[in-house]
């Protein structure tokens, strides 16, 4: 396994659409692999997309198995070729994102999802999701149509916050 690079904002790749997958094999399970631990080695990343690491295929991961949040998950999620095929109810809430290091924001997201999905070896899987996971898949899916979280903000003047960084020795690190 290994990290990959992670895309930052302005990297204009990062507004770049992704292509379905549609070969799958043991070199897309081992980008799994690398883009999970890219994951990890994120400051308290929930989720990661592939676009974000320059590989522009509908694939997420989202884990949410260790959320302080009381509704039910589905816990850790390897997501090929989502697609959301029902939504309902609205919600503001903040959200982070390792493409943009140094902003969180108020983002309006579905509360109620239906998503429809393929695992790493093609597997069709359904999923009915609320709450903070919704949210998380939203925010990650949204990577696949070349969009972050800043372009969904209401206003940049009252709903985008800089990241407080703290410095801890010698390495800065961000909280939100």
């Amino acid at each position: 396994m290994a990290l990959l690079e992670i895309l930052k904002v302005p990297d204009e790749r990062l507004k770049q659409a992704s292509d379905p997958v549609e070969v799958f094999d043991d070199a897309l399970r081992s980008f799994i692999d690398d883009l999970e631990e890219t994951r990890l080695a994120g400051p308290g990343a929930v989720g990661i997309a592939a676009p974000q690491v320059g590989r522009f295929q509908r694939i997420v991961i989202v884990d949410v198995s260790n959320t302080r949040k009381p509704v039910p998950n589905h816990g850790y999620m390897v997501l090929v070729n989502p697609e959301i095929t029902h939504w309902e109810g609205y919600e503001m809430g903040r959200e982070g994102c390792l493409s943009v290091p140094d902003y969180t924001g108020n983002v309006i997201r579905a509360t109620h999802l239906e998503v429809k999905a393929q695992d790493p070896r093609g597997k069709i899987l359904e999923f009915k999701m609320e709450g903070f996971e919704a949210r998380a898949l939203q925010h990650e899916m949204d990577h696949l149509e070349g969009m972050l979280f800043v372009d969904r903000v209401v206003s940049r003047r009252t709903d985008l916050f800089r990241r407080k960084v703290y410095l801890k020795g010698r390495k800065a690190i961000g909280s939100a």
